[in-house]
């Protein structure tokens, strides 16, 4: 039963902001991008620092948990209540807040879409680089939250790399500032780092400091489709090999073709092994240079088909089916646990041909694909939730990938964060010290254990 003295006090604090109750409500704001689906007690959308300062104080008063949520399109379970409580919504702080376009920095609430943020500073001639797939709905909230990246870290790097400044609200309502407004790092950047795919336990962000770019002039995309999966990774090496480190530098196998061309009707090569999508920037002349290089390198790696887009739209086309992935699976199974383990470039001919056989071995549907010019790449578990034997052999498969990740020197996630559906691979898979060593920093943080719980050091 729901506190009334709790739903009381939050009211009391919540001027301009909503407290929501319904079971409705509390169903919307109960699931993320994942299969799952669990209630908090209430749910609380403030729209500024004050209100998410007196939040935490009610939620440290009543000693209930408090899960922050940004746009709730994650893929780890992490903005999902493991222990009912508060969810503390920032979609409603949604503003920009400046762009200075001398410093080449922007200033945002958490709730800001990643698109609507790109698009305002490139219409200023500045550039915003960090774009996860599901950027149209995506906070920069959130991105903070998981550290995100997107298809362009190869080149520019992900969230991580453009932060330098942040508002933060810790577990006992005290608010932080950190960093400043400049692009140069502070003194404290390491504490900025500690807070950056932190996913939310150790306090919440109210305010972003990016640093921005020069937006370039034209960008070019080329794609590539192979007989062999093993000479499409040979085309990623001997590209970065000939000085073209490409803006994006996307692979999709055979079974992520077909998913995606069922779904599309994009006319993509549904027998190929594999297709590698490159987008290179620059100037119109470098753009030209590295678009040439970029073709001749994957012809010489045996590509069965080279095509160079001529139009701004035939990019576009290209990149609508890189972005409709994820959405193209549910034609071919209900549900999937999409991972997203990250290992070093020379590995990842190994470890596709490892997938492969664990999805043999446990009878699985396995499309994978990713960020391969930078190792990040996302096995996509098709299932049925509603099959308790193949959700065991989903659990066993999973086991398996991290472990050959791990064992090829990469890590758990790249940019999903490890919320619910890794935590319990977590201590598995990490040095014990560095373990216990980031429970002593939240003990330090959060004593009381309230924010977001049951994620990450538990």
């Amino acid at each position: 039963m729901v506190d009334a003295e709790l739903i009381g006090d939050l009211r009391a604090v919540q001027r301009d902001g909503l407290v929501l109750t319904s079971p409705e409500d509390l169903i919307v704001y109960g699931y993320d991008g994942t299969w799952l689906e669990r209630r908090a007690d209430v749910v609380v959308l403030p729209t500024t620092t004050a209100e998410v300062s007196a939040v935490m104080r009610v939620a440290a008063r009543h000693r209930v948990p408090v899960i922050p949520r940004g746009g709730g399109s994650g893929l780890a379970g992490g903005a999902v209540p493991d222990r009912g409580g508060i969810i503390l919504g920032t979609s409603r702080m949604n503003r920009i807040l400046s762009i200075d376009e001398t410093s080449g920095i922007a200033v945002v609430e958490p709730g800001v879409i990643n698109a609507a943020l790109q698009n305002a500073v490139e219409q200023r001639g500045l550039f915003y680089p960090p774009d996860p797939a599901s950027l149209n709905q995506a906070t920069i909230g959130g991105n903070v939250a998981t550290a995100a990246s997107g298809p362009r870290c190869l080149k520019y790097g992900g969230t991580r790399d453009y932060v330098v400044g942040l508002e933060v609200v810790l577990p006992d309502a005290t608010l932080l500032r950190l960093g400043g407004r400049s692009p140069q790092p502070s003194a404290d950047q390491p504490l900025i780092g500690a807070f950056i795919g932190s996913e939310g336990t150790l306090g919440v962000v109210t305010e972003i400091t990016v640093r921005l770019l020069p937006k370039p002039a034209e960008r070019g995309t080329v794609m590539a489709t192979f007989g062999r999966l093993s000479d499409a990774g040979r085309a990623v090496g001997e590209i970065l090999a000939a000085g073209v480190v490409p803006l994006a530098l996307e692979m999709m196998d055979q079974t992520t073709l077909r998913c995606v061309e069922e779904y599309l009707g994009a006319g993509l090569p549904v027998d190929a092994a594999a297709m590698l999508l490159i987008d290179v920037d620059g100037d119109a002349a470098a753009v030209a240079v590295q678009r040439d290089v970029v073709a001749a390198t994957c012809q010489a790696s045996n590509a069965r088909d080279v095509r160079v887009a001529t139009t701004a739209e035939e990019s576009l086309g290209l990149w609508r089916a890189r972005r409709s992935v994820s959405s193209s699976f549910g034609r071919l199974r209900p549900n999937k646990l999409g991972e997203d383990i990250s290992v070093p470039r020379s590995a990842i001919p190994a470890v596709v041909a490892a997938v492969a056989d664990i999805a043999q071995r446990y009878n699985l549907l396995i499309p994978l694909f990713g960020h391969i010019g930078d190792g990040n790449l996302h096995p996509n578990i098709l299932c049925d939730l509603r099959d308790p034997a193949e959700m065991r052999r989903v659990a066993e498969a999973a086991r398996e990938i991290f472990s050959v990740a791990v064992a090829h020197g990469g890590t758990l996630s790249g940019e999903h964060g490890i919320g619910l559906l890794k935590r319990d691979f977590l201590p598995s898979f990490l040095d014990h010290n560095a373990f216990n060593l980031m429970r002593q920093i939240k003990a330090v943080v959060d004593p009381n254990g309230l924010l977001n719980p049951g994620k990450l050091f538990d």
